[in-house]
């Protein structure tokens, strides 16, 4: 997975400093994520803790923001350890540090090969604020100790009450 590409638009939201996901019981702070110097997106440190890169739209700003966390550490489950079980449909809140809450649904669930990872598909700027959570997934490959695919979600705003359905 290569680092987005852009940059931080115009009036965009306060950073994001939590993701929570009832579905799976996920209420996690975040820390700020930057491009690494090989061209990729790093992860968080802690894998108890997810990841926001900091160089893109916050969460409910126009364009897609991107949360990254660990499946799994050395000592067990971590962060986004759940992630796999959610469906189209399912809520997601993200916290912004003058306390608003970008409210996002599920759309998809989608698995790719590293080595095939569509950053086009995946970081492709949206004129709506729109949302990917990404972590490792399929196969785990013992000698490199990684996974060999990453799961992305996608989810988009999530409708207000009182707004017209999209369905």
């Amino acid at each position: 997975m290569s680092a987005p590409q852009g940059t931080t638009p115009a009036g965009r939201q306060a950073p994001p400093v939590r993701i929570r996901i009832p579905r799976i019981g996920l209420d996690s702070a975040l820390t700020d994520l930057q491009v690494q110097s090989d061209g990729h997106l790093g992860t968080p440190d802690d894998p108890q803790v997810a990841g926001w890169w900091d160089q893109g739209p916050a969460p409910g700003s126009p364009g897609t923001a991107v949360i990254v966390g660990h499946v799994d550490s050395d000592t067990g489950p971590a962060v986004f350890a759940g992630l796999s079980v959610l469906r189209p449909g399912d809520a997601v809140a993200v916290d912004a540090a003058d306390g608003s809450t970008s409210t996002f649904t599920v759309q998809a669930l989608r698995s790719y090969a590293k080595d095939e990872f569509p950053d086009d598909t995946v970081f492709r700027q949206t004129p709506d604020p729109s949302l990917r959570l990404i972590t490792c997934g399929g196969v785990y490959d013992r000698n490199s100790r990684e996974y060999l695919s990453n799961l992305v979600v996608f989810a988009g705003p999530a409708a207000r009450p009182g707004s017209p359905s999209t369905t």
